[in-house]
This record gives structure tokens, C-alpha cells and sequence, in this order.
């Protein structure tokens, strides 16, 4: 199949797993160019991997670019998707698609205008790991889902992130940081969310840097640090999530799905691969192989089967649509907690079409 070129804008800390796996890993792919705020940062990724350094602007004009691979921070996702979409290119961003969830509405209804594919991360649902929990949910395992549980812990990212701040402002905090992750994984299992309920907090109002190079700077923080959500599936299963930026470690799971046969342990969202483990009835927890490629670090598999959505006319899996009611879903338990009530959604979306179990490494048809 004929070659899709790309072009990255945002050259950052994420970075380098992107330029690597859509160079050497997926086949259809080719990296033209990059791009970046900051043109030497851009200069130096173009110098190490062999491709072209733009500025934005030529980016957007080049008529051979047809996906534009967004890696830019949150508070620039609307605005570089939109651009995009307006130069007639298709768009697959970092997580999320948007701060804000009308942004978010106003990506998606500016591509299905202009007929473009919009896409955002996470892809790790698309690995091994997650692809294997869809089977077994999908081939009965544990048969009907009737809820499920996730938990994402820790202590916040100011002890390792060389500039942790924009972690601790709008659009960050561990729901739009991590939420993703978990609740996309969760939709492409289970389908997805009808209302949540939501319970927030703010533990300090300032935090210090202890990584270099800005160790003893003091942060403001401005969003809720531990968030709990409870969602209720369209399918009629009832799930909760726990995110939390106050919390030094938890025994607790990744993910799990409990059914009317047995329960199901999800492995990290924020990885590709296992380990998954089933307990049937009262049988104990087994754990079972994987049934799909892509283990390893395999970011850049959504822009993948991007161009392979374009190149035959189908959905791209990791979808606007599903991108934006993720969204929706994290501004919503935060409002439901601001309003004490129930947060009916108004968007919804179709679960992802599962992988195929066995094509060539490097491809996804």
C-alpha cells in the first residue's frame, strides 16, 4: 500500500517514541517533516532523522503532508487541529483533543464538514494488552459486563518532569492527564458512558519542583489534584475511576472488568502490553497469553491506522468522536462535583472497531 506522509508539529519530551516508531516501525508511514514553536528544536529532530524542518506555516502549505501528527502541549490542541483542518489535512493529536469540551465538539464538526479523519491519543488501547481484554470480553469470557474499576495514584510529576507546571493548569491535573488512558480504554471495552457523578479536590494550593533543572520553584496550582468519578455505561454497567495526583502508592488495580462469569484484570492503560489475568467463576486468576502484536512502546499506532482509514475509506479507530466524549466525560465529572448532581452527556460515540489478532509487524491490515 502507497506510503502516507506526515508531518509533525512539536518536537517536545514525547517526541522521540512518535519520530522512531512512524519512521521504522509502521510501514505506510512517512515522516517529511517537522515542526516546532521553537525552529532549532525542530532543526535538530529534521538533522537526526533525516527529514525536512519547517515552520508551521510551510507545514500547513505543503500539499503532500497529509496527516498532520499533533504533539504540541494541551493548551495549543485546539488551535493546531484547527489549522490543520482548515490547510484540508487530517489530524491526530496528544491527548486530549482539546482543554475545552466545546473545542473539542467544534474539531469534530469542522472535520465531518471538510470530510478530514480527526484522531487523538491514546493509541495504547490499540496494543496487545487492551486488543486481548476486548477479545475475551468480546468472546465471553467473563460474560456481561456489570462494572468495572480503574485507579491511576501518584504523588504528581514535579519529582521528575523537567517543566512539570502546565501539569497543575487548565487542562491538566491527573483526570485530563491520565483520565484519557483509562477512560478510553474503558469505552473501547465496554462502549460508551451515558451520566456520571463526580467527587474533586484540591489537596495543596502550591507545590515545589524538586527536578532539574527548576528544582525549589514554586507552582500554583489551579486544578483538583484527586478525582473520583462514577460512570454509568449505555450497556448498564456502573464503573468508577480514581485519579490522583496526593497519593505516594495504592494496592490497588489498573483496570478491572467484573461480569456475570468472571472478572477480568486490565493491564496499565498507559502501556501496550500485558499482563491480562481472568478468574472464571470461582476458579483463580489465570493469567492468558497475549493474542496480538504491538508489546512494546508502540505510540504512533493511531496516526498509523489513520492513514490506513484513508487509504480505504473507514473509520480511523481512535476517533474524534471518541476522543471528544472522553472529553466530555472528565469536564463532566468535574462539573457534577462543582453542581453535586448527575451529569447527563451529550455526546456519545461507537466502541473502536477491534484490531485483527494477526497482521505482519509493522502493519495493521
Amino acid at each position: 500500500m502507497e506510503k502516507v506522509k506526515i508531518g509533525i508539529i512539536g518536537c517536545g519530551n514525547i517526541s522521540p517514541i512518535y519520530f522512531k516508531n512512524c519512521i521504522e516501525v509502521f510501514e505506510i508511514l512517512e515522516v517529511k517533516a517537522c515542526a516546532d514553536i521553537v525552529f532549532e528544536r525542530a532543526k535538530a529532530k529534521a538533522e537526526e532523522y533525516g527529514i525536512k524542518a519547517y515552520t508551521v506555516e510551510e507545514m500547513l502549505n505543503d500539499d503532500e503532508i497529509e496527516i498532520i501528527l499533533n504533539l504540541t502541549t494541551p493548551n495549543a490542541h485546539f488551535s493546531v487541529c484547527d489549522a490543520a483542518l482548515d490547510a484540508g489535512k487530517s489530524v491526530h493529536t496528544e491527548k486530549p483533543l482539546s482543554v475545552l469540551f466545546e473545542e473539542g465538539k467544534a474539531l469534530v464538526k469542522k472535520a465531518n464538514e471538510k470530510k478530514l479523519l480527526l484522531g487523538a491519543a491514546p493509541d495504547t488501547f490499540l496494543g496487545a494488552g487492551i486488543q486481548t481484554c476486548r477479545k475475551l470480553i468480546d468472546d465471553g469470557w467473563i460474560g456481561q459486563p456489570i462494572g468495572a474499576t480503574a485507579f491511576m495514584l501518584c504523588p504528581g510529576h514535579e519529582s521528575w518532569h523537567p517543566a512539570p507546571q502546565f501539569y497543575y493548569k487548565k487542562g491538566g491535573g491527573p483526570m485530563f492527564d491520565m483520565g484519557p488512558y483509562y477512560l478510553t480504554a474503558l469505552v473501547n471495552l465496554l462502549g460508551p458512558v451515558e451520566s456520571v457523578a463526580g467527587s474533586v479536590s484540591m489537596t495543596r494550593k502550591q507545590r515545589i519542583i524538586t527536578s532539574k533543572p527548576l528544582a525549589g520553584t514554586v507552582m500554583d496550582v489551579e486544578v483538583p489534584t484527586h478525582v473520583t468519578g462514577l460512570l454509568n455505561f449505555k450497556n448498564g454497567a456502573i464503573g468508577t475511576i480514581v485519579t490522583s495526583f496526593d497519593v505516594f502508592g495504592g494496592n490497588v488495580p489498573f483496570i478491572e472488568i467484573y461480569g456475570t462469569e468472571g472478572s477480568l484484570s486490565v493491564p496499565d492503560p498507559n502501556v501496550f502490553g500485558g499482563p491480562v489475568k481472568v478468574k472464571i467463576r470461582r476458579n483463580e486468576w489465570t493469567e492468558v497469553p497475549l493474542t496480538h502484536m504491538y508489546r512494546d512502546n508502540s505510540r504512533g499506532i493511531g496516526v498509523a491506522d489513520m492513514a490506513y482509514a484513508l487509504k480505504t475509506g473507514r473509520k480511523n479507530r481512535c476517533s474524534g468522536e471518541l476522543a471528544c466524549h472522553v472529553l466530555e466525560i472528565m469536564h463532566g465529572i468535574h462539573i457534577a462535583s462543582d453542581t453535586k448532581s448527575n451529569y447527563v452527556l451529550e455526546t456519545t460515540c461507537e466502541r473502536p472497531q477491534p484490531l485483527p489478532s494477526n497482521p505482519m509487524h509493522g502493519r495493521l491490515e
